[in-house]
């Protein structure tokens, strides 16, 4: 007997019937036998496991509803279809049966032809739905694969641009860390709110922090003499260092255009999206002082709104050639008097709950 060959669990306490079955079945299939519902359950989760079981209702002990009602709830033994085999005829006896999970029943004294053809009818049924079920885990894992390559891709892309960022500007040290920090934290508090958890799902959390080390990529068309200025930068020179926001949002979409045309979905290649947002937007004030565009409240993007408040808290507390280290309770101070002018007020609430995270971040990463 070949082991390809579907086995088939009987159980019934009778051994006339389960002789009749057998006799019926071994031809085409492997028998297995059960004489009570302790027996079939041990045998139903043993080896070979059963791929359809013939189940009598009326056995002492245990009967055959409880035993389908245990089969069905145990993971290894849920998906194996159950023919109830019963000398019950009433209605209501077949719907308990179909209710706890039994696909059939075959009414006693059994009829050779439709016991072979019900057998044979939900063992196809099963072998239809394993293959369906097969074929969807391969495909899942294509999918994972895939979608492990994807985020290995996003991941050095950003890790190459921020890099670059970073070589040109190198005074900032960890500055691209601490800030990627900062606007994670902000974004898991203000993601508790029930206005921003949509937007601000685990998934795009991780995102932000991703992308956020890429808002200063433009620097990289600064000229030198202006980017390391050690004095005091006069109005052109400010004019040309604030057009590092352009450059950066155009370096970003160029990249974005670069991945389309290699027909990477639109989703695929939508996830510089929020470093876009964060490099052109990085620098606007919540009352439209800010630049390069000069936006207002809610028309600057969430995730430039974030970035806002990381940049210039990291700023403050950052020693540089042209200013000393503000303490952390300054600079808290002073991220607490721009809320309403220059930060989102509800960024700004945001900051206050999480402001610990910050001192401990600012702390860990120092230059």
């Amino acid at each position: 007997m070949s082991q390809s060959e579907p086995a088939v669990l009987i159980v019934d306490d009778e051994r006339i019937n389960i002789d009749l079955m057998v006799g019926l079945l071994k031809e085409d299939y492997k028998t297995l036998v059960a004489t009570d519902g302790t027996q079939a359950l041990r045998r139903a989760g043993g080896t070979p496991r059963p791929d359809i079981i013939l189940l009598d209702v009326m056995m002492p002990g245990m009967d055959g509803y409880e035993v389908c009602t245990r089969l069905k709830a145990e993971e290894g033994t849920a998906s194996i279809p159950v023919i109830f085999v019963t000398a019950m005829t009433e209605v209501g006896n077949e719907m308990r049966g179909f209710e706890l999970g039994a696909v059939d029943y075959i009414t006693k004294p059994i009829s050779p032809p439709i016991l072979q053809a019900r057998v044979r009818a939900h063992l196809e049924n099963k072998l239809a739905r394993d293959w369906i079920e097969d074929r969807n885990r391969i495909l899942e894992e294509m999918v994972a694969e895939r979608t492990r390559e994807l985020v290995a891709t996003q991941d050095a892309t950003i890790l190459s641009m921020a890099t670059l960022a970073e070589t040109r500007d190198k005074e900032t040290g960890n500055h691209i860390r601490r800030t990627q920090r900062y606007v994670k934290a902000l974004a898991e508090q203000l993601g508790t709110l029930p206005r921003y958890r949509e937007e601000l799902h685990p998934h795009a959390i991780d995102l932000l922090f991703k992308s956020a080390p890429l808002h200063d990529i433009g620097k990289v068309g600064v000229p030198d003499g202006i980017l390391k200025k050690p004095g005091k930068l006069d109005q052109a020179e400010y004019g040309e260092m604030k057009r590092h926001t352009i450059y950066g949002h155009e370096a970003i979409l160029a990249t974005e255009g670069a991945l389309a045309s290699h027909s990477v979905s639109e989703a695929a290649a939508s996830f510089l999206s929020f470093a876009r947002e964060i490099a052109l937007c990085h620098h606007e004030k919540w009352d439209g002082t800010g630049y390069p565009r000069g936006l207002k409240g809610d028309e600057i993007p969430l995730a430039a709104r974030l970035m806002s408040v990381a940049d210039v808290y990291d700023a403050l507390v950052s020693k540089r050639v042209y200013k000393g280290a503000f303490s952390h309770e300054e600079a808290a101070d002073e991220i607490r008097a721009g809320r309403g002018t220059f930060f989102d007020p509800e960024v700004v609430d945001a900051f206050d709950a999480v402001e610990g995270m910050f001192r401990e971040i600012a702390e860990s990463c120092r230059d």
